[in-house]
């Protein structure tokens, strides 16, 4: 388990967002590093040189870091019949030899000698993410495959390199994966209440999602 590439994206206007500066850093290109990372506090990137435009849906310590992996990637390629390399899904860390559908929300990643992630959940696709793509209905297919990849927030700051070894340090006592979660918030909400033994651990925006739901259809505390 490895990361593969490190990826960084520089704000640029574009006609498909609707985030309010009008303004994209979905087209992460790899850098040779090392790259600084750290929590970033309400708003930005964990990644030191990547912009994020939309605080609504990226950014901020709950969302530091995205990482999507390669082995997903290869398949989206022949079913696309295109290629996407690395940083394509916008995220800033393509790793391989994980299965991101399996990893627990809360799990936590030593990543080369300095840094220390955590799972906080998977990626909501949006309009920017369709855009970018230009795919037709590429919300729903992403939706679809469950294979969200992972946020990931900072625990311990650092320096990360291409290449630098992914090591699991901790897994929390609960059965919610990051595609559990996914399905949950997307397409399976009946699911929802089973999310909350997640809840010390969950991103933000989807753990206010999931207490609403609840307190909406009376399902919970």
């Amino acid at each position: 388990m490895k990361i593969l590439s490190l990826n960084v994206g520089r704000a640029k206007p574009v006609p498909y967002t609707d985030a309010p500066s009008g303004a994209t850093g979905i087209d992460k290109r790899p850098v040779e590093g090392p790259v600084r990372v750290a929590a970033p506090g309400a708003q930005g990137s964990g990644m030191a040189g990547d912009d994020v435009c939309d605080i609504r849906m990226h950014g901020g310590d709950d969302r530091a870091v995205y990482a999507f992996a390669r082995e997903d990637l290869d398949r989206w390629e022949h079913e696309l019949g295109r290629p996407l390399p690395n940083g394509t899904f916008g995220e800033n860390l393509t790793t391989i030899g994980v299965d991101l559908n399996d990893v627990l929300v809360g799990e936590r990643w030593r990543v080369g000698p300095e840094v220390v992630l955590e799972v906080t959940g998977g990626r909501i696709p949006c309009r920017t993410f369709a855009g970018w793509l230009a795919e037709k209905g590429w919300v729903r297919r992403f939706t679809q495959s469950g294979s969200s990849g992972a946020m990931l927030r900072v625990i311990e700051p650092g320096e990360l390199r291409t290449g630098d070894a992914i090591e699991v340090v901790h897994r929390p006592e609960h059965d919610v994966t990051v595609a559990r979660l996914f399905r949950a918030v997307t397409t399976e909400r009946a699911e929802l209440p089973k999310m909350l033994v997640a809840a010390p651990w969950m991103e933000s925006e989807q753990l206010s999602y999931v207490r609403n739901h609840m307190a909406k259809y009376h399902d919970g505390p």
